[in-house]
């Protein structure tokens, strides 16, 4: 299974984007949240706790099942496909990680 959006994948992603502002603890004050899309359909999902609760962070848990690829022994989320990119939701539009981290550049200058 190559190139699957996993929860070891979201923390790599957490570590390579550490203070450029593509992460939830800094951007969320500029009105990030985070996000998913599927860039095959373009749908959006905001994160979400699997009850349905909004996330602070990229959570895998809350994304529907046809999103699903393999799930743990205990029923949690393990992949999701490999056309979805976690990212954030700012005024109803999607930002990519790289987007986010060039949006809180400019905000800061």
């Amino acid at each position: 299974m190559c190139n699957l959006l996993t929860s070891v994948e979201l923390q790599d992603q957490n570590q390579c984007f550490e203070g450029t502002g593509g992460r939830s603890e800094e951007n969320r004050q500029a009105g990030f949240r985070p996000a998913f899309m599927d860039v095959d359909t373009r749908r959006v999902y905001e994160s979400r706790y699997a009850d349905g609760r909004p996330a602070p962070f990229h959570l895998l848990d809350g994304l529907p099942d046809e999103l699903v690829v393999a799930r743990s022994d205990n029923g949690r989320i393990a992949a999701v496909k490999s056309s979805v990119i976690a990212g954030f939701v700012r005024a109803a539009r999607f930002y990519s990680r790289e987007e986010a981290a060039r949006c809180m550049a400019a905000l800061a200058a």
